[in-house]
């Protein structure tokens, strides 16, 4: 039986189902949703690109930023939390540049937790004994550190909201194909838009990431003093809820092609909705965690000396203008492709002296509003 039949059969039994619960069993139904299979996702051989897939540049710039993170906090113990940590490369490289460390080194313990079990298998097979597996943030215990995440947050499953005479939200009902109905958007849903004083004009199309705030109250909850880094592709509320927007943002990733079906091919390609920073902000700050930035990735790179880096890493003896090509190739996919597209958001808590925690990745911070 396919995820289509078993999608379609909850359907014939319960009615239509929010596209929430669709999205959720589209991407992790077990063993045939998209994120719980073991086919390839990332890479050449898969169906999209993360910055961590592309050089481990990337990574080691991320290690920088956690080791000024464990200065700022006293040089003590420093738990780092990676949340779905995909092939596990960033985590390879990350503890790659930290092993160069020799006094932070030892006081890292590197954490993962992986919702995928298809995943997990794949990075137990590559990553060192110095991390470990959880399946949730409580199981870790009091954490001093820092809790990162690259490109997670986009995958979280939403609910779809129509603005109409009233809010409504988008129902998945089956009649010989999937059809989207309408049905008037519960409590939560309202009061989301509400508190961030977002109003949508009549036919606006937006997603509603419920399962964010949920996993910002978790975080804060464990987390005693330090850091949340969250790297993805979104944008604030005033550029979200813009008029060039009121389709939604849902888009679709197969064999690096990019669609915005997700009733195609389900469980075979990737679903994605870009993430609200000023949201994530916002639920932040009511549980506790204070906003420190928010920057776009090229700047991040940028700031925490992403050029000089690449110079001293690239390998002697190689033909220069091959190094050029591959430096300059590298440069405009991770500082203006993805760098301008993607954005950085740190959040902090306990931090006691804020004047001199300024974090360097976030030296050209922008607007959160």
């Amino acid at each position: 039986m396919t995820l289509t039949d078993i999608i379609i059969q909850r359907i014939k039994d319960e009615g239509p189902i929010s596209f929430r619960d669709f999205m959720e069993m589209a991407l992790y139904y077990p063993e045939l949703g998209y994120y719980s299979s073991s086919d390839d996702k990332i890479g050449k051989t898969g169906d999209f690109y993360t910055s961590s897939s592309l050089t481990p540049v990337f990574g080691a710039m991320i290690a920088k930023q956690l080791e000024e993170m464990w200065q700022i906090l006293g040089k003590q113990q420093f738990t780092i939390v990676e949340y779905g940590a995909g092939t596990g490369l960033l985590c390879q490289d990350i503890l790659q540049y930290l092993k160069q460390k020799e006094e932070l080194y030892d006081q890292v313990s590197y954490v993962i937790i992986e919702k995928s079990l298809a995943m997990r298998k794949k990075q137990k097979m590559q990553l060192p004994g110095k991390v470990r597996w959880y399946d949730s943030i409580e199981d870790v215990g009091p954490i001093n550190g820092c809790v990162l995440s690259n490109e997670l947050l986009d995958n979280f499953s939403v609910h779809q909201v129509v603005m109409e005479d009233e809010l409504m939200e988008v129902f998945v009902d089956y009649k010989n194909d999937f059809v989207e109905v309408l049905r008037p958007a519960e409590m939560e849903l309202t009061n989301y838009l509400a508190e961030l004083e977002v109003s949508l004009p009549k036919g606006f199309r937006t997603e509603i990431n419920l399962e964010a705030k949920k996993w910002l109250r978790q975080i804060a909850g464990a987390l005693q003093s330090g850091y949340i880094l969250t790297i993805d592709y979104g944008y604030t509320s005033t550029e979200l809820y813009r008029t060039s927007r009121s389709c939604g943002t849902i888009l679709c990733y197969r064999d690096h092609q990019i669609n915005d079906d997700p009733y195609h091919e389900i469980g075979k390609q990737d679903i994605t909705s870009h993430v609200n920073f000023s949201a994530l902000c916002h639920w932040g700050e009511k549980n506790g965690l204070t906003c420190s930035g928010l920057t776009n990735q090229a700047q991040f790179l940028l700031a925490l000396g992403y050029r000089d880096y690449v110079l001293s890493t690239a390998e002697p003896g190689k033909n220069m203008l091959q190094v050029a090509k591959k430096v300059a190739l590298l440069n405009h996919t991770l500082l203006v492709d993805m760098g301008n597209k993607f954005k950085v958001l740190i959040q902090e808590k306990g931090i006691s002296n804020q004047k001199e925690s300024q974090l360097q990745g976030l030296s050209n911070a922008i607007s959160i509003k």
